[in-house]
């Protein structure tokens, strides 16, 4: 994904040599030289993340990152602090700012790229939560929506993969001064088994395992519904680097390098917890007010009262931060004929089981709504056209190849026809129209004999 990313500096040539770096990657890159040049471009601008040295005159980088975090409106920003200084010390102070990460120049370009793709992936799914606990609070005025307790974090739970003894005994003594209670597995497999179990706030795991490749907890855990949202904390070694870049990239959090400094440990930790307390209180704030009001009784996604409210917000952000958004409008092929052939629970039946599949297959950002009895809407941020399209394909393939089954074994083949639409950087659309383009190309599909995906196109008769 692109984002607008501000480098903070006060040295003219680290900031064009970071901006063209980020330019190669096909981020946008701002910049500034002062801690005030640089608060100002973050109201202003309102960037996807912070490149931000410490070492500045006047307001240093300690300074930035914490009034970035403590503003309510900036907080989610990811800050990853690019230095000189080695100190653990500092690396300490910088995460108890608030910073995501601590990276010492010289810089490794493969590992910062792939940081930045993490936090990233992070704060989209952050803001959507965000954004739509924001919308269907106005469905339920006057019902209080508990906030998230970030700065109590004792009686954590931490699942702890590591079959060396010392740094067992080292991890464990160290994180008794967060109350936590760390539980330890010496293989992936046990380890995937108990996360699934139990509750972690956050599961570290070692690199280095004598038997295993630690990095295969991360499909054990993200592929799973129950542990897709924990924390991964990764301990290595500095010779690993480009087994932690890959490890970011399968969706790790956060990284330990041997020999481990208590201090580090416990900050980490904690900036992993505080992530995932407010990651679960956006959840529960929003499942609860969904129940309310916004949610299908029948299958228990949005309904079209909260799709009409919140897709303007959301085609309001895409325009602010330029990136796509894309629509699908999706009707279950024949449906009266289900209904009428084999009776309502079927019909029922058949409107749940497409829904599973439907959110089983999206990513967390994305959003499925029941528009009709048996139309639905996707919605898809930072997602071209081209892109949803595929999405849409991989959808319809997938509905088409699983029965439908009801009644003791019996099963009922069910198919799909899907239109695409979007908004594009610049297109600045509003609700109706977007919808208007998807249910034009859902027409188009179904006028290609149903079972089809088509894409929006202004020229198309």
């Amino acid at each position: 994904m692109t984002a607008r990313i501000l480098v903070v500096d006060d040295t003219p040539l680290n900031r064009k040599l970071l901006q063209a770096k980020l330019s190669h990657e096909y981020y946008f890159a701002i910049t500034a030289e002062n801690g005030e040049e640089a608060l100002q471009k973050i109201e202003s601008d309102k960037p996807d993340l912070i490149l931000l040295d410490i070492m500045m005159p006047g307001m240093d980088g300690f300074e930035i990152c914490k009034r970035v975090k403590e503003n309510p409106a900036t907080a989610s920003i990811p800050v990853i602090i690019v230095t000189a200084l080695s100190d653990v010390a500092d690396r300490v102070r910088g995460l108890e700012a608030g910073a995501d990460d601590f990276l010492t120049k010289p810089i490794n370009d493969i590992a910062l790229m792939a940081r930045i793709r993490s936090l990233l992936r992070l704060k989209v799914i952050t803001d959507e939560l965000q954004l739509r606990e924001r919308t269907t609070l106005q469905f339920a005025a006057g019902i209080p929506m508990e906030p998230a307790n970030l700065n109590e974090i004792t009686g954590c739970r931490i699942l702890l993969i590591e079959d060396d003894l010392a740094d067992q005994n080292f991890i464990r003594e160290t994180l008794m001064k967060l109350s936590a209670t760390v539980d330890v597995s010496e293989n992936i497999g046990d380890a995937s088994s108990m996360a699934r179990t139990g509750y972690y706030d956050v599961v570290m795991a070692s690199l280095n395992l004598k038997s295993e490749d630690g990095l295969q907890i991360c499909p054990q855990l993200r592929t799973n519904t129950t542990t897709r949202q924990v924390p991964i904390l990764l301990v290595a070694n500095d010779t690993d680097m480009d087994r932690i870049v890959r490890g970011l990239d399968l969706g790790v959090n956060d990284y330990l390098l041997r020999p481990l400094d208590a201090n580090e440990l416990i900050a980490r930790t904690r900036t992993q917890i505080k992530r995932k307390r407010q990651y679960d209180q956006l959840r529960k704030n929003l499942e609860s007010s969904l129940a309310l009001a916004l949610a299908d009784p029948l299958t228990g996604v949005f309904n079209r009262r909260y799709i009409e409210a919140h897709v303007p917000r959301m085609l309001a952000r895409a325009d602010i931060v330029v990136k796509p958004l894309s629509v699908l409008l999706l009707d279950i092929d024949h449906f009266k004929e289900v209904n009428d052939t084999h009776g309502h629970a079927v019909g029922d039946t058949t409107v749940r089981s497409v829904v599973d599949q439907l959110t089983n297959s999206l990513r967390p950002s994305d959003f499925v709504a029941r528009y009709g009895g048996d139309e639905f809407v996707v919605v898809m941020p930072e997602t071209p056209l081209v892109m949803a399209h595929m999405i849409a394909e991989r959808l319809r393939n997938k509905i088409a190849d699983r029965p439908v089954a009801f009644d003791q074994g019996k099963t009922l083949s069910v198919t799909v026809s899907i239109g695409c639409a979007c908004m594009e950087i610049g297109e600045n659309l509003m609700f109706d129209d977007i919808i208007k383009q998807a249910d034009k190309a859902l027409y188009r599909a179904k006028a290609k004999g149903r079972n089809n995906v088509v894409s929006y196109d202004s020229t198309a008769t």
